[in-house]
């Protein structure tokens, strides 16, 4: 059975995120990593239509993946002419709350209206990042706004090619937000959670559409984050910038794959001719082990690390061919490829991958460095499908431009 990272002591290095078992607090799940929770169960094999659907709602534009916790689905999308924060339950999807504002959004290069940040949930708070910058914090139980800071305003960021894009992550009682906003030295900007007072600000670094995550580095907590042309990291607490190193280029290109932290290792990847760095780092310094655009240069598909192996989809959504591949972390070898497979985002879970393609079709599959095997496949959605999937105590949620379905993929729902 493929061995996932939630359960190595690969991850000693990294921090977890606040929640329940069973939980998607934030992007990528509990530890930011495409990794659910250790508890979750997959069914083995689905019925020939694909698996049960639980429910299913109409949205409103965007790219925003869906946050979960405890009996409550956080939905992140554009009703008109209005960015809305809606939770719903769990088990039927209706409407607990909703809570709105006013966007005026347009897309510089193609693309949605709608937001594209994944919702991260803390200590009983909502954070949602817009598409024109808006940062917002509402309760959780309640739906009552908490505050709102306009970091592209204050801070004089540009919305950039799809507007912002990078998902905020909370470390103790503070949101780090890559805001961009290079002329007031505010690339990355820390906000209390409690009232949104501005804790500090760091760097002249544009954003990015890759979200940070967090590590551990000498007892202390970190986050490691990829901007426009630079990876960094940085103290959580004072933003003090441990070490940075170029990653990115100039023109129409961005940065989308979350880095991923692999105990005393780094990885970032990116298309447009970047391809990957892996890196083995400490409190001050990082040494290249392997790096390259011929391995491993993908767009926005955050691989998934299970017993020293890395899972992706290679490529780009935009421009074919996408290649599905493992790769041994250590040196960056491609054990095998399944060229042409389409592009996509996974899902690790139970031993298992789930395998969400743009173009609406889910696979379950095993994966290891001998091959891949498709347990079962169905094609749940036929729109464009860029949010990522998320799984919360065996509900697999999936949306594309027009609707968003809770599917059932484990025993017993």
């Amino acid at each position: 059975m493929l061995r996932l990272l939630s359960g190595s002591l690969a991850c000693m290095m990294l921090l977890c995120a606040t929640s329940d078992a069973g939980d998607w607090p934030q992007i990528l799940g509990p530890k930011r990593n495409g990794i659910a929770a250790n508890d979750e169960i997959l069914l083995s094999k689905w019925e020939q239509e694909g698996p049960k659907l639980l429910w299913e709602k109409e949205v409103g534009s965007g790219y925003a993946g869906i946050a979960a916790v405890g009996d409550r689905a956080i939905l992140f999308h554009r009703v008109r002419n209005e960015e809305v924060v809606e939770a719903l339950d769990v088990k039927t999807g209706d409407t607990l709350w909703k809570s709105g504002y006013p966007t005026t959004f347009y897309p510089q290069v193609g693309g949605g209206e709608g937001p594209l940040c994944v919702p991260t949930i803390s200590a009983g708070s909502v954070i949602t990042y817009g598409a024109q910058g808006v940062l917002t914090c509402t309760d959780l139980e309640t739906g009552t706004r908490r505050w709102q800071v306009k970091t592209h305003e204050e801070f004089g960021a540009r919305e950039g090619y799809f507007g912002a894009g990078s998902s905020p992550v909370v470390v103790d009682n503070l949101v780090i937000v890559n805001v961009g906003g290079s002329k007031k030295k505010a690339g990355m900007v820390a906000f209390a959670l409690e009232d949104g007072a501005v804790q500090w600000q760091k760097t002249d670094e544009p954003a990015s559409y890759a979200a940070p995550t967090t590590c551990l580095v000498n007892g202390m907590k970190h986050v490691l984050v990829v901007t426009r042309y630079r990876c960094l990291l940085m103290d959580a607490k004072s933003g003090t910038v441990r070490f940075q190193f170029p990653f990115g280029q100039r023109g129409p290109t961005v940065n989308g794959a979350t880095p991923l932290v692999i105990g005393e290792h780094l990885l970032v990847t990116s298309s447009y001719g970047l391809g990957s760095v892996y890196a083995k780092f400490n409190l001050l310094n990082f040494k290249t082990i392997w790096d390259g655009p011929k391995e491993l240069a993908t767009q926005y598909c955050t691989p998934i690390y299970a017993a020293e192996h890395l899972y992706v989809i290679d490529g780009r959504d935009d421009i074919p061919p996408a290649d599905l591949k493992c790769l041994e972390a250590a040196t960056g070898k491609v054990l095998w490829t399944k060229q042409s497979f389409g592009y996509g985002t996974l899902l690790g879970a139970d031993g298992k991958i789930l395998i969400c393609k743009t173009n609406g079709e889910l696979l379950l599959t095993e994966m290891s460095p001998a091959g891949t095997k498709v347990l079962s496949k169905a094609r749940p959605l036929r729109g464009t499908v860029r949010a990522l999937p998320a799984l919360s105590n065996g509900r697999l949620y999936l949306r594309d431009q027009d609707v968003l379905k809770c599917l059932a993929v484990a025993p017993g729902l």
